[in-house]
């Protein structure tokens, strides 16, 4: 089975769809696109009858409703039909989930409040945003990285963790464990600034890994026609 990204042009650069009930890490710099392609993967998921969740620690449930608010893919919509739920760690519903930090040093406390609302609420897809998380909430070792992340691969939720990753080359545990890896890239062409995409890994599935043209419209990210360098 296969889901859809919700991107245009995405889904035929992995064989028609993501592998469903698996784990994806979307990488890039900061303002590539990460958590638009994150909400649009959510929308699109509502769209089909699919509940969905969204972990912040970056920004608010406001915050991210008005970031999203500019394209039309219906984020905001989403959420106030409770369609897709949104978790803020530093909010009171957040800190009852996810408790202070250094409570749960092995992980495990974290480990099984996130798998359990995940299980107890059907949810089928979720973004976590970001890796950052982990390091604030996880102490820095690699056994609650591995843990954490494995413990999601075996929901039954399609996952897609954000991570704020610059350099396509520096992988990390998150890389190595997930099944799928996107990048997106930004790049000077011309004079300006400009966008980029690029599957790096999937697993189970015959992919594109060239870099592809990456463009924000009325309607969110698009994969374009052309090629990036």
């Amino acid at each position: 089975m296969r889901v859809s990204s919700g991107v245009s042009g995405l889904d035929d650069l992995v064989g028609g769809g993501m592998p469903a009930r698996r784990l994806y890490v979307v990488s890039g710099p900061p303002g590539s696109g990460k958590t638009t392609l994150s909400t649009q993967f959510l929308v699109e998921g509502a769209k089909q009858g699919e509940s969905g969740l969204f972990v912040s620690m970056h920004e608010s449930r406001a915050d991210i409703i008005e970031d999203m608010s500019g394209h039309g893919f219906g984020f905001e919509r989403a959420v106030e039909t409770d369609r897709v739920s949104f978790v803020d760690v530093f909010s009171a519903e957040g800190k009852r989930l996810f408790q202070p930090p250094g409570k749960h040093r092995d992980a495990s406390s974290l480990v099984n409040r996130l798998t359990g609302f995940i299980e107890s609420n059907g949810i089928e897809r979720v973004v976590v945003d970001s890796t950052m998380l982990l390091e604030h909430f996880l102490s820095d070792t690699e056994n609650n990285t591995i843990q954490f992340l494995t413990s999601l691969k075996r929901t039954d939720a399609t996952v897609v963790l954000i991570s704020e990753m610059t350099d396509p080359t520096a992988y990390t545990d998150e890389h190595y464990l997930a099944h799928g890896v996107v990048f997106m890239h930004n790049f000077l062409e011309d004079g300006g600034m400009q966008r980029g995409i690029q599957v790096l890994k999937m697993r189970g599935t015959r992919i594109d890994t060239d870099i592809h043209d990456l463009e924000f419209g009325d309607d969110g990210l698009r994969v374009g026609t052309g090629r990036g360098p």
